[in-house]
Protein backbone atom coordinates (compact mmCIF):
# COMPACT_ATOMS: atom_id res chain seq x y z
CA UNK A 1 0.00 0.00 0.00
CA UNK A 2 2.68 2.62 0.42
CA UNK A 3 4.68 1.44 -2.53
CA UNK A 4 0.97 2.40 -4.56
CA UNK A 5 0.66 5.55 -2.40
CA UNK A 6 4.21 7.14 -3.55
CA UNK A 7 3.96 5.57 -7.26
CA UNK A 8 0.70 6.93 -7.48
CA UNK A 9 0.80 10.42 -5.95
CA UNK A 10 -3.27 10.33 -5.51
CA UNK A 11 -2.29 12.35 -2.30
CA UNK A 12 -1.48 15.20 -4.68
CA UNK A 13 -4.98 14.90 -5.86
CA UNK A 14 -6.69 14.35 -2.92
CA UNK A 15 -5.54 17.35 -1.42
CA UNK A 16 -5.87 19.54 -4.48
CA UNK A 17 -9.78 18.22 -4.85
CA UNK A 18 -10.54 17.89 -1.63
CA UNK A 19 -11.55 13.93 -0.91
CA UNK A 20 -10.43 11.76 1.36
CA UNK A 21 -8.05 8.70 -0.44
CA UNK A 22 -7.62 5.60 1.49
CA UNK A 23 -4.90 2.78 0.69
CA UNK A 24 -6.41 -0.47 1.71
CA UNK A 25 -3.80 -3.79 1.86
CA UNK A 26 -4.67 -7.23 0.83
CA UNK A 27 -3.75 -10.48 2.59
CA UNK A 28 -0.37 -11.39 1.19
CA UNK A 29 -1.22 -7.78 -1.42
CA UNK A 30 -3.06 -9.51 -2.79
CA UNK A 31 -6.83 -9.44 -3.98
CA UNK A 32 -9.06 -12.17 -4.46
CA UNK A 33 -10.49 -12.27 -7.92
CA UNK A 34 -10.80 -16.03 -8.94
CA UNK A 35 -6.97 -16.46 -9.68
CA UNK A 36 -5.63 -19.01 -8.21
CA UNK A 37 -7.68 -19.18 -5.38
CA UNK A 38 -12.13 -20.04 -5.25
CA UNK A 39 -13.51 -16.99 -5.62
CA UNK A 40 -16.48 -17.73 -3.82
CA UNK A 41 -14.78 -19.98 -0.71
CA UNK A 42 -11.00 -17.74 -1.03
CA UNK A 43 -10.07 -14.63 1.00
CA UNK A 44 -13.11 -12.46 1.93
CA UNK A 45 -11.78 -9.34 0.40
CA UNK A 46 -15.21 -7.97 -0.08
CA UNK A 47 -16.30 -8.49 3.40
CA UNK A 48 -12.54 -6.71 4.30
CA UNK A 49 -13.78 -3.62 2.13
CA UNK A 50 -16.91 -3.67 3.71
CA UNK A 51 -15.73 -3.49 6.95
CA UNK A 52 -13.46 -1.54 6.04
CA UNK A 53 -16.20 1.74 4.55
CA UNK A 54 -18.09 0.94 7.41
CA UNK A 55 -15.29 1.83 10.13
CA UNK A 56 -14.13 5.08 8.11
CA UNK A 57 -17.56 6.12 7.93
CA UNK A 58 -17.74 6.21 11.78
CA UNK A 59 -14.34 8.12 12.20
CA UNK A 60 -14.19 10.60 9.09
CA UNK A 61 -17.11 13.16 7.81
CA UNK A 62 -17.39 11.00 4.53
CA UNK A 63 -20.22 11.35 2.07
CA UNK A 64 -21.68 7.69 1.37
CA UNK A 65 -23.07 8.71 -2.05
CA UNK A 66 -19.57 9.22 -3.09
CA UNK A 67 -17.51 6.36 -2.61
CA UNK A 68 -15.26 5.15 -5.36
CA UNK A 69 -12.66 2.36 -6.13
CA UNK A 70 -9.66 2.55 -8.37
CA UNK A 71 -6.66 0.66 -8.47
CA UNK A 72 -3.92 -1.17 -11.12
CA UNK A 73 -3.11 -4.48 -12.39
CA UNK A 74 -4.98 -6.88 -9.48
CA UNK A 75 -6.09 -4.17 -7.68
CA UNK A 76 -7.82 -2.56 -11.20
CA UNK A 77 -8.96 -6.51 -11.18
CA UNK A 78 -10.65 -6.20 -7.87
CA UNK A 79 -12.43 -2.78 -8.24
CA UNK A 80 -14.43 -4.84 -11.14
CA UNK A 81 -15.47 -7.20 -8.20
CA UNK A 82 -16.58 -4.41 -5.93
CA UNK A 83 -18.52 -2.89 -8.64
CA UNK A 84 -20.02 -6.10 -9.05
CA UNK A 85 -20.61 -6.56 -5.42
CA UNK A 86 -21.30 -3.84 -3.73
CA UNK A 87 -22.51 -1.39 -6.30
CA UNK A 88 -24.75 -0.15 -3.03
CA UNK A 89 -21.50 1.21 -1.97
CA UNK A 90 -19.77 2.17 -4.64
CA UNK A 91 -21.05 5.30 -6.78
CA UNK A 92 -18.14 4.64 -9.31
CA UNK A 93 -14.92 2.58 -10.38
CA UNK A 94 -11.77 2.74 -12.51
CA UNK A 95 -9.65 -0.38 -13.71
CA UNK A 96 -6.26 0.97 -15.25
CA UNK A 97 -4.69 -2.53 -16.56
CA UNK A 98 -7.52 -4.97 -14.86
CA UNK A 99 -10.71 -5.40 -17.71
CA UNK A 100 -13.43 -7.87 -16.16
CA UNK A 101 -12.28 -11.37 -14.65
CA UNK A 102 -14.41 -14.19 -16.18
CA UNK A 103 -15.37 -14.84 -12.58
CA UNK A 104 -16.43 -11.59 -12.04
CA UNK A 105 -18.40 -11.87 -14.72
CA UNK A 106 -20.36 -15.12 -13.79
CA UNK A 107 -20.88 -14.78 -10.46
CA UNK A 108 -22.51 -11.29 -11.05
CA UNK A 109 -26.31 -10.60 -9.80
CA UNK A 110 -26.78 -7.32 -8.68
CA UNK A 111 -28.56 -5.13 -11.09
CA UNK A 112 -27.48 -1.54 -9.57
CA UNK A 113 -26.14 0.72 -12.35
CA UNK A 114 -22.46 1.80 -11.51
CA UNK A 115 -20.07 4.08 -13.54
CA UNK A 116 -17.01 2.29 -14.87
CA UNK A 117 -13.51 3.78 -16.30
CA UNK A 118 -11.40 1.41 -17.74
CA UNK A 119 -8.01 2.24 -18.60
CA UNK A 120 -5.58 -0.26 -20.54
CA UNK A 121 -2.61 0.05 -22.75
CA UNK A 122 -2.20 -1.79 -25.83
CA UNK A 123 1.74 -2.42 -25.46
CA UNK A 124 0.47 -4.17 -21.73
CA UNK A 125 2.84 -7.06 -21.34
CA UNK A 126 1.61 -8.39 -18.27
CA UNK A 127 -2.07 -7.59 -18.66
CA UNK A 128 -3.25 -8.38 -21.85
CA UNK A 129 -5.43 -5.70 -23.44
CA UNK A 130 -7.37 -8.56 -25.69
CA UNK A 131 -7.82 -10.32 -22.81
CA UNK A 132 -7.19 -13.95 -21.86
CA UNK A 133 -9.27 -16.75 -22.71
CA UNK A 134 -10.74 -18.33 -19.51
CA UNK A 135 -9.06 -15.49 -17.36
CA UNK A 136 -10.12 -12.22 -18.05
CA UNK A 137 -12.53 -10.67 -20.96
CA UNK A 138 -10.66 -7.41 -23.41
CA UNK A 139 -10.46 -3.92 -22.64
CA UNK A 140 -13.46 -3.62 -25.41
CA UNK A 141 -15.34 -6.69 -23.93
CA UNK A 142 -15.26 -4.81 -20.59
CA UNK A 143 -16.73 -1.34 -21.87
CA UNK A 144 -19.34 -3.13 -24.17
CA UNK A 145 -20.49 -5.16 -20.53
CA UNK A 146 -20.72 -2.72 -18.15
CA UNK A 147 -22.58 -0.20 -21.35
CA UNK A 148 -24.93 -3.26 -21.20
CA UNK A 149 -25.36 -3.86 -17.18
CA UNK A 150 -25.85 0.43 -16.93
CA UNK A 151 -28.52 0.48 -19.79
CA UNK A 152 -26.46 2.46 -22.16
CA UNK A 153 -26.71 0.30 -25.15
CA UNK A 154 -28.76 2.63 -27.11
CA UNK A 155 -27.43 6.23 -26.23
CA UNK A 156 -24.50 7.86 -28.61
CA UNK A 157 -20.90 7.07 -27.56
CA UNK A 158 -18.36 10.50 -27.82
CA UNK A 159 -14.85 9.41 -28.58
CA UNK A 160 -11.93 12.10 -28.73
CA UNK A 161 -8.03 11.31 -29.42
CA UNK A 162 -4.77 12.69 -27.68
CA UNK A 163 -1.41 13.03 -29.70
CA UNK A 164 -0.43 16.38 -27.98
CA UNK A 165 3.51 15.31 -26.92
CA UNK A 166 4.97 14.14 -30.43
CA UNK A 167 8.31 12.98 -28.77
CA UNK A 168 5.89 10.38 -26.56
CA UNK A 169 5.56 7.12 -28.44
CA UNK A 170 2.32 7.10 -27.13
CA UNK A 171 -1.28 8.10 -27.75
CA UNK A 172 -4.75 8.23 -26.20
CA UNK A 173 -8.19 7.38 -27.61
CA UNK A 174 -11.21 7.79 -25.00
CA UNK A 175 -14.60 6.08 -25.67
CA UNK A 176 -17.65 7.40 -23.15
CA UNK A 177 -20.82 6.43 -23.15
CA UNK A 178 -23.20 8.21 -20.41
CA UNK A 179 -27.01 8.70 -19.17
CA UNK A 180 -26.15 12.03 -17.39
CA UNK A 181 -26.32 9.58 -14.50
CA UNK A 182 -23.91 7.26 -14.69
CA UNK A 183 -21.12 6.59 -17.14
CA UNK A 184 -19.07 3.87 -18.84
CA UNK A 185 -15.63 4.90 -20.26
CA UNK A 186 -12.86 3.16 -21.89
CA UNK A 187 -9.55 5.14 -22.25
CA UNK A 188 -7.13 3.36 -24.38
CA UNK A 189 -3.59 4.17 -24.01
CA UNK A 190 -1.58 3.42 -27.86
CA UNK A 191 1.61 2.06 -27.06
CA UNK A 192 1.59 1.86 -23.57
CA UNK A 193 2.32 -0.77 -21.27
CA UNK A 194 1.49 -1.68 -17.14
CA UNK A 195 1.37 1.49 -15.83
CA UNK A 196 -0.57 4.57 -14.35
CA UNK A 197 -0.46 7.27 -17.02
CA UNK A 198 1.19 10.80 -16.25
CA UNK A 199 3.58 9.02 -13.24
CA UNK A 200 7.66 8.62 -13.27
CA UNK A 201 8.35 5.69 -16.08
CA UNK A 202 10.18 4.02 -13.20
CA UNK A 203 11.05 0.15 -13.86
CA UNK A 204 11.47 -2.37 -10.94
CA UNK A 205 12.98 -5.18 -13.11
CA UNK A 206 9.54 -6.33 -15.07
CA UNK A 207 8.64 -5.56 -18.40
CA UNK A 208 6.19 -2.39 -17.51
CA UNK A 209 6.52 -0.91 -20.85
CA UNK A 210 5.92 2.31 -21.73
CA UNK A 211 4.27 5.13 -19.38
CA UNK A 212 2.27 8.16 -21.22
CA UNK A 213 2.32 11.64 -20.50
CA UNK A 214 -0.38 12.60 -22.66
CA UNK A 215 -2.73 12.37 -19.71
CA UNK A 216 -2.70 12.25 -15.68
CA UNK A 217 -4.23 9.25 -14.85
CA UNK A 218 -5.78 11.06 -11.39
CA UNK A 219 -7.31 14.05 -12.69
CA UNK A 220 -8.59 11.97 -15.51
CA UNK A 221 -10.44 9.44 -12.76
CA UNK A 222 -11.41 12.29 -10.26
CA UNK A 223 -13.39 13.98 -12.87
CA UNK A 224 -15.33 10.76 -13.97
CA UNK A 225 -15.85 9.88 -10.26
CA UNK A 226 -16.79 13.35 -9.56
CA UNK A 227 -19.78 13.30 -12.35
CA UNK A 228 -21.23 10.34 -10.05
CA UNK A 229 -22.88 9.88 -6.77
CA UNK A 230 -24.96 6.85 -5.84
Amino acid sequence: MTEQMFYSRMNVAAEKHQFIVVYPQGIKQDWNVGFETSYQNGTDDVGFINALLEKLVKEYRINTARVYATGLSRGGFFCQRLAAELPEKFAAIASVGGPLPDSVAFFHTKKLPVGVMIVHGTGDEIVKYDGKKDAYQSAADTYNYWKKHNGLEYIKEVSSNIDRIKKDSTSVTSLEISSGHVAVALITIKGGGHTLPGTDPFNIGFPLGHTTQEIDNNELIWRFFSRHKR
